[in-house]
């Protein structure tokens, strides 16, 4: 059947590069994506595929029953942009201004439908049923598209077994695809912290409480969580990126704002990240005369790829050369709702090599960048890979 599979592949790159452009040149932010929802859906449709539109918003589902009875894989992709202004100078560059496909899910998207394009033809072949997942929103953190797919129920109906997908990676050449068991990519989480004192002239700061150097200390001293509290073989991260306070030059601040993300790649270390938070800016913030609240906002959880599915997929590399599957040597702190399905049912995540190869990192844009482009040569390796993680599962390979 991988040889099909090989085959097909190459029988739809073009149909494949055709319509990731068409998504890439249309692009739309996260619970807007209603033009690549009913572009999907026609296309599965076509396939002669049961589908279910609007699912957890604009996501949509395509069933393949297989030729027996068997159990039941899902595929996702996630299908949303960002809020970015492209500068590729492609020719099929987006045409809305300020929106751009710059993580790579109109790429996701398109070898999805290929994917579903090649198990279609062989669906006598199959021992259970593939479900093809569209979910909209991944880039809505904190709250993400996966949730609201889950309780629309896409996970039932019938009853998901284990779910794959693939995300398009820079860091690696085209042809490579990597994975590993466990922890893949990180938790995502939000924090807002605000740090109160109380305003004088700033001729007389002893009259007052200054929440600005308040806010310098607490941003000092929330680096040495990781360093003093966290287990050393463990993985966390405490980043700031917006502060906001004051009024004017000469006034001594009664208030900043801080917003900041806290990534972690165990569950138990997650949990752990409010309470050590909460007491060191408290802590801070109290000894020298002010107070400092803390509102934790929990985003995506960790990913964390199952290792039977990680056995499977390295039983099956010999069936991709020359395009092996090779084990990631660490986990990335990056964000991925993905982690929600894989909390439900087994799952796992690969990494799809997209950069030119021979191409210096240097040279390549990375995600989330306003240049980002995938290299295209990459779509028939990650229809090979999707589609033979399903046939591989259902089939018992």
């Amino acid at each position: 059947m991988h040889e099909k599979i090989a085959h097909g592949a190459q029988k739809y790159e073009e149909r494949v590069v055709g319509w990731r452009r068409t998504i890439h040149a249309h692009p739309e932010l996260s619970q807007e994506e209603e033009k690549t929802a009913a572009l999907v859906a026609s296309e599965l449709e076509a396939l002669g595929l049961e589908v279910r539109r609007g699912v957890g918003g604009h996501g949509v589902v395509g069933l393949l029953r297989g030729g027996s009875d068997g159990k039941t894989v899902a595929l996702r992709a996630d299908i949303d942009a960002l809020p970015m202004q492209e500068e590729t100078e492609l020719p099929y560059a987006s045409q809305v201004e300020g929106v751009m496909h710059a993580c790579g899910h109109d790429t996701h998207t398109a070898i999805l439908l290929g994917a579903a394009c090649v198990l279609s033809e062989l669906r006598a072949e199959l021992k259970g049923n593939v479900k093809f997942l569209f979910q909209p929103a991944e880039e809505l953190n904190p709250i993400g598209g996966a949730p609201g797919m889950i309780e629309d129920g896409v996970l039932e109906d019938p009853h998901v077994d284990a779910l794959f997908a693939l995300h398009v990676w820079p860091l690696y050449e085209t042809g490579q695809i990597l994975t590993r068991p466990g922890a893949l990519m990180g938790a995502s989480d939000r924090i807002y912290l605000t740090v109160t004192g109380k305003t004088s002239h700033g001729s007389a700061p002893h009259q007052g409480v200054d929440a600005i150097m308040i806010a310098a200390q607490v941003i000092s001293g929330l680096q040495s969580i990781v360093a003093r509290n966290i287990r050393p073989l463990d993985s966390a991260v405490v980043s700031l990126g917006t502060i906001r306070g004051g009024y004017r030059y000469n006034v001594i601040a009664d208030r900043v704002e801080l917003e900041g993300t806290v990534r972690t790649l165990d569950p138990e270390t997650q949990d752990l990240m409010p309470k050590l938070i909460e007491r060191t800016a408290a802590g801070i913030a109290r000894a020298l005369g002010g107070d400092c609240s803390l509102r934790y906002v929990r985003g995506y959880p960790p990913l964390l790829n199952d290792p039977e599915l990680f056995a499977l997929t390295q039983r099956l590399s010999d069936s991709l050369k020359p395009n092996a599957i090779l084990t990631a040597p660490d986990p990335d702190l990056g964000g991925e709702d993905f982690a929600f399905f894989a909390r439900e049912r087994p799952a796992l995540m690969a990494w799809l090599g997209c950069r030119p190869v021979g191409q210096p990192m240097e040279e390549t844009a990375v995600l989330h960048n306003t240049k980002f482009a995938p290299d295209e040569k990459c779509f028939v390796t990650g229809i090979r890979f999707l589609a033979s993680c399903a046939a591989g599962f259902l089939n018992d390979e």
